[in-house]
């Protein structure tokens, strides 16, 4: 489950980076802050978007091993 685990993270380091460069733009600029947010939101949609597809490849490929080695399947299986 490490790929899958990975992916996960590299999908909430994307979210954390973008909500810290909105932040740092409404700071910036105060006035603009409400279009800052609503741009930074479906820059996180984006996000989460992108890695859907990263995500599912981990996720089959951390199942195939698991199978490979006669693990057990996880809960969700």
């Amino acid at each position: 489950m490490a790929r899958t685990l990975i992916e996960l993270l590299h999908i909430a380091a994307g979210l954390a980076a973008t909500a810290l460069i909105a932040s740092l733009a409404v700071w910036a600029v105060p006035a603009a802050g409400r279009t800052i947010w609503w741009v930074a939101y479906a820059s996180m949609i984006v996000v989460v978007f992108m890695g859907i597809r990263p995500f599912r490849l981990a996720w089959a490929r951390d199942r195939a091993d698991a199978r490979k080695r006669g693990t057990p399947p996880a809960v969700d299986e």
